[in-house]
């Protein structure tokens, strides 16, 4: 998907490297709840963390909350908010170390709390910076909050209450997608240290005792006012939201993280908030067997399925993109079709997490039988194929169609011969070759999927088997019995 207007903007500024003077680089976890000294990093002003349940998410949010004191005025969060003592739980040689930036211009410096018997340590020593952690409590019906059924059950008025601005209000309705005629935060005469959305939408009132999650979520989120520069937690940030809502939601999120130069951690479980966010932004907590590994810049299909158990194939092929996945299909489906059915062919994003997950099949520590693909243009590596060519996939597809003079390109696409030769031939004199697709697809006013599809069907028609072999004889030998 396209990144929306509101994240192209905040990953333009941030590229400028001119702001964000603090900020939190990393955190490093080890013996708390399955973690024996795993990095996660921070790149991005709005980071997603994904994984499957008990993988470690909420871990990860917790340290990173733990990393700072807030100022006198602000609270501060502790170790044992998150990670409290038990006659079930115990820990020691418990390490939260990390590295932040104070002041634009400043080189990082480490810190470090831990635990090495029965208390936490140098927890005076961490930086000082407004930290907002937004848990699941967040989730709980305004019925069942604490101390707000005395105040349903008893007769009360409204004492006060702040009404949203003009800014805040246009927010909300954003993010719902609905026209608010006003939303305020309301104190009743029976207690006075407890707020209650009150909405009116087409001038019917009702409060958060009457309202549906998404709003109380949305109307809650937009009263919080998010000091500049501070650091933002939020676990599980789909929950009660809709996939409009939380497009919308995001988009509210890059707005702040630019305005105010704040970041912001998040978990999440949806394909739509990762999508939403740039590729480099996704760490992935991928856990194996009795161990777990960080892999960063996921696509949301890695994503799902790893987090999906309908998957019923023998094999798990990674490609690099959706082009690399088009086209290893339309091979399989020309030069082995007995394998068509066999595989789930799923992209995984940047080529260095690709490289990541054959030192993994490399050493044995995936649960299923799995191959890994890089693009030609790299080089070889440990527990990797390579695809073939010795080239990215458009390079590869464009010039075999081109020295076969377009074979059978143009009949298939219904369109001139002509035509479809110009055009192509001045689209391979672009630069960066991942347009070329994108300037045939214009003209042609073809679509660019279904045109690409179309090239590498031509292209494994084309191509002999002693060519696509390698590919071929790997997923072979991954499928067990085979």
């Amino acid at each position: 998907m396209w990144p929306s207007d509101e994240m192209r903007h905040l990953e333009t500024k941030w590229n400028s490297r001119s702001g964000w003077p603090r900020w939190l680089e990393w955190v490093e976890i080890r013996n708390i709840r399955g973690f024996n000294g795993q990095r996660i990093s921070f790149d991005f002003p709005i980071v997603a963390i994904v994984g499957e349940n008990g993988s470690g998410k909420s871990t990860v949010l917790q340290c990173a909350a733990c990393s700072y004191r807030s100022a006198s005025a602000g609270r501060t969060w502790y170790p044992t908010d998150f990670f409290p003592e038990t006659a079930w739980d115990t820990a020691a040689d418990v390490e939260i170390q990390f590295s932040y930036r104070q002041g634009l211009g400043n080189p990082p410096k480490t810190g470090l709390i831990k635990k090495p018997t029965k208390r936490w340590l140098r927890q005076p020593q961490r930086p000082i910076r407004k930290v907002y952690y937004i848990g699941l409590e967040r989730l709980q019906p305004v019925s069942t909050r604490v101390g707000y059924a005395r105040i349903a059950k008893t007769r009360h008025t409204e004492k006060s209450h702040q009404e949203f601005s003009a800014e805040s209000l246009k927010r909300m309705s954003f993010i719902m997608a609905e026209d608010y005629d006003y939303v305020r935060m309301a104190i009743s005469s029976v207690d006075e240290t407890r707020t209650i959305p009150v909405i009116s939408k087409n001038q019917i009132v009702s409060s958060g005792f009457h309202r549906g999650m998404g709003e109380l979520t949305a109307g809650e989120w937009i009263n919080r006012n998010i000091e500049k520069y501070s650091l933002v937690v939020i676990d599980e940030i789909e929950s009660s939201f809709h996939v409009r809502a939380q497009r919308r939601l995001i988009r509210d999120l890059a707005n702040i993280a630019k305005d105010k130069e704040c970041q912001f951690i998040i978990s999440t479980h949806s394909p739509t908030i990762l999508d939403m966010i740039p590729i480099h932004a996704r760490n992935y907590i991928l856990r194996l067997k009795n161990d777990r590994t960080i892999v960063n810049s996921v696509t949301p299909q890695f994503a799902m399925t790893k987090m999906d158990d309908e998957i019923h194939e023998d094999c798990e092929v990674f490609v690099e993109d959706e082009r690399s996945k088009d086209w290893l299909v339309e091979i399989i489906s020309r030069h082995a079709p007995d394998l068509l059915f066999r595989i789930n062919v799923i992209p995984y994003g940047s080529a260095n997490l690709g490289m990541a997950l054959g030192i993994l099949v490399h050493n044995g520590k995936l649960p299923r039988p799995t191959v890994v693909f890089l693009d030609g243009d790299q080089e070889s590596k440990p527990g990797c194929g390579l695809l073939p060519g010795g080239d990215n996939p458009e390079r590869v597809v464009f010039k075999l169609l081109k020295d076969n003079n377009w074979s059978q390109l143009p009949e298939r696409l219904g369109r001139d011969y002509a035509d479809v030769s110009s055009i192509a031939n001045r689209a391979m004199t672009i630069p960066n070759h991942k347009e070329w697709i994108r300037s045939l697809s214009n003209q042609l006013r073809y679509d660019p999927d279904n045109l690409w599809q179309h090239c590498c069907s031509e292209w494994a028609r084309l191509a002999s088997a002693t060519e696509v072999e390698a590919v071929t004889n790997l997923i072979r030998s991954a499928i067990p019995n085979h």
